[in-house]
Order: C-alpha cells, then structure tokens, then sequence
C-alpha cells in the first residue's frame, strides 16, 4: 500500500506552451464577478515491458519481482506484460472558482481529481479504478504574493518532477497495477507527492520567486512520532528572451521525527530528513536543456522518507540523484526527446553489500502535435537496478499513446 500511494501521481498545472499543445479551459461568469471553470487532460498508453528476474536475496528496487508483485516467475525466467493504461499523469479533472478582486485580493478554490482508466488487476471482472483527489485547496492572490491553504504538490523536487519529459510520457513503467507508470520517479528524482499544507509565495521580483511551506508531518522510516512541523521552501528564476527562455530553481526540507520510547530500535532519540534539490533549464530555437539534481538524508529511493529512509537499524541513509535531458523542436508538430537519469543510495547502519546501490533509466520519445489540443507520443525506456554485491536486474519498456487537453 505505501508504494501504490507513492507513485499516484497527477501534477498541478500543465507546464508550458513549448511542452504542451495550448488548451482553453471551459469558464462561466457572472454578472456578479464570480467565475468557474474547469481544465483537465486525457491520456491513454499502450505498454509493453520486458524485465529480467530479480536477483535472489536482495533488498530494494523498484523493477518488480517477475510475474508481478506478488506472484513471481520462475527463477532466471522474464516477465513479460502488455498493458491498456494512463502514463505518469492520470487523468485530470479541475474545477475552479474566482471571487472578485476585493480590497485588492482576489480569492480562489481549486478542487482537482485524478482518475485511473485501467482496473487495479488481471481479473476481467475487477472494477476497481483508482480515483485520487489530488488538489483541494483555497487561494488568495494580491500584491503581496499568495498564500494557499490545503491539499496541493509539495514544494521539495516539484520543479524536478514537473521539468521531465515522461511527465506527459510514461517513462520507467514500474509494478502498481492500478496507478500511473513511474516516469523518473526513483531513477533521477524521488516523488514529492501531494500534500495538506500552508503555503506563502512572494510576487514575482524580476522574474524571482520564494516560497516557503509548513507541511502536514510524515513517518521518516520507522520513526513515527510526529510533533514538529515539517517545513519546505523553494526559489525560483525565469525568464524569456529572443528565441527561447530559461528558468532555475532550489528547493529543500527538513522534518525532525522521534522513536517511540516503546521501539526496540534507538527509543526515544529523534532523526532528521534533509534534503536540497535543484536544476537549471535553458532553450534556444528549439533545443531545450536540463539538469536537475537532488541529495540529502533519510529521503528514501522512491518516495520522501519511505521505509528505505532509514537503514534497519535506525540510522539515515544518504540519497543523491539526478536527471539530464535535452529535447529539440523539430518543427511546429514534431518533437524529439532524450533524458537519462539516476536515484542512489549509501550505506548507513548495518546496511550489507545485499541493499540497493543504484537505480537508473534512459528515456528517448518522439511526439507529434495533432492540433492544439491532441498530441500522439511514442517512447522506448531502458532501467536498471543495482545491488551493492553486483547484482543488478534489466527492464526494457516500450509506450504508445495520445493525451487531450482541454
């Protein structure tokens, strides 16, 4: 359960023109000032993966076990699965409502669901689509900057996560069933999720921005006593120029959790999970580059602050990764595509040479825009995940599918 909840992913916003083809969202106003609208987006993928067997004895990765999660194939045998499905993005629905601008604010409520297309299983008769309500939360806009109260993308490795390719692809297919593939996620960034928050973000000061968030607590591992807020920030730059545009962020956490006193495991001492992340993107005439990168203690392999957190004896685990890519417009319809990246992990504690090292994904797409509001993609996407003793296990996947947007 917690590894299906870390990879249910939907974004909060459609990133930009370049990467998206335009799409009106549908608004009704009233005499009165008030406005609702609604946007969203559909997709649909063809999957085909072929991954090696895991490696007996090891701890860690996210490949799968053959077969599927919980029925592996026969040693040195391949699994092998063809899917109907959405990609990284569920499907996303978002509805919307402005207030008129009063004294100078402007208030906002945004209520965003996240649906699944396929069943969670193989059984024909299986009705069980997952249904995620990602977003629920208020706004209030002014001269002073914003401040958001609710559910919404956690500010930590946002920009990491929002800035890949797969995003609108599929990426590194994963073994949740009933969500979104994986895209980078634990192969160049982790999962920041979405979250309850209270959020304060600056106007825009040429092109800068700051935002700082108190965040609603997690378990880091096995250290489950929660009495301080978790806090997370990031900064922000952008900016457009002749023929292309460029933007550059940080971002970083801190959360202090504690052992209960009743654990076998260090009782009642306390743990921390820090993390620091960031990237720099650039275009020019078509060619966009990036690279993002991420590091810390106690942030997991996946998700922040997993149960890979932490080595089995209570000690941080250092997490580092990070993502390269480089993308060309080809003409106003076609797009070529191509990232690679990594998610590591060192020992800590009693660690042995059995725990994860490495895992790492090399993605190459093309997409073609039908007209403003329907793309067709195809991808090809090599993974791997490496043990410490040298033991690793290969994935290759391949993805055809379409998104709508409105």
């Amino acid at each position: 359960m917690q590894k299906k909840s870390i990879i249910m992913l939907a974004a909060a916003m459609l990133l930009t023109a370049s990467q998206v083809p335009s799409a009106m969202a549908f608004d009704i106003g009233g005499s009165n000032g008030w406005k609702f609208s609604t946007d969203g987006f559909l997709n649909v993928f063809g999957t085909y993966e072929t991954v090696q067997a895991r490696p007996a004895g090891v701890i860690g990765g996210e490949l799968g076990s053959g077969g599927n999660v919980t029925t592996p194939v026969a040693a040195g045998e391949r699994d092998q699965q063809f899917r109907v499905r959405t990609g990284l993005l569920p499907v996303g629905i978002g509805f919307n409502i402005k207030s008129p601008v009063v004294d100078g604010v402007q208030y906002g409520i945004r209520l965003g669901m996240y649906p699944q297309i396929q069943n969670k299983g193989g059984d024909h008769t299986d009705l069980s689509p997952n249904i995620d309500f990602r977003e629920i939360n208020a706004t209030a806009d002014g001269s002073f900057g914003q401040v958001l109260a609710g559910r919404a993308i956690n500010l930590y490795q946002a920009k990491n996560i929002l800035t890949d390719m797969t995003l609108f692809g599929a990426g590194v297919v994963g073994p949740v069933n009933s969500g979104p593939t994986m895209g980078h996620i634990g192969y160049g960034y982790l999962y920041p999720n979405f979250g309850a928050q209270i959020r304060y973000t600056t106007p825009d000061m040429a092109g800068v921005k700051w935002a700082v968030s108190v965040n609603d607590t997690s378990d880091i591992g096995s250290a489950t006593v929660r009495n301080i807020p978790r806090i997370e920030s990031e900064l922000s730059w952008a900016t457009t120029y002749n023929g292309g545009k460029a933007q550059a962020w940080l971002s970083g956490l801190w959360e202090r959790d504690s052992f209960a006193t009743t654990q076998p495991i260090r009782p009642g001492q306390h743990v921390d999970t820090v993390g620091g992340a960031g990237g720099v993107e650039g275009s020019l005439n078509g060619l966009d580059l990036l690279v993002s990168c991420y590091g810390g203690q106690a942030l997991g392999m996946l998700g922040l602050n997993g149960a890979d957190a932490l080595s089995a004896d209570g000690q941080v685990r250092p997490n580092w990764g990070f993502l390269t890519q480089a993308t060309y417009q080809l003409t106003k319809t076609w797009k070529l595509g191509l990232n690679y990246g990594q998610s590591r992990a060192e020992k800590a504690g009693n660690d042995t040479n059995a725990n994860i090292m490495k895992q790492q994904a090399a993605v190459a797409a093309i997409t073609y825009n039908v007209n403003s509001f329907v793309q067709l993609m195809a991808e090809y996407t090599w993974a791997q995940d490496r043990w410490f003793n040298g033991e690793h296990q290969n994935g290759n996947m391949g993805a055809i599918g379409t998104f709508i947007y409105w």
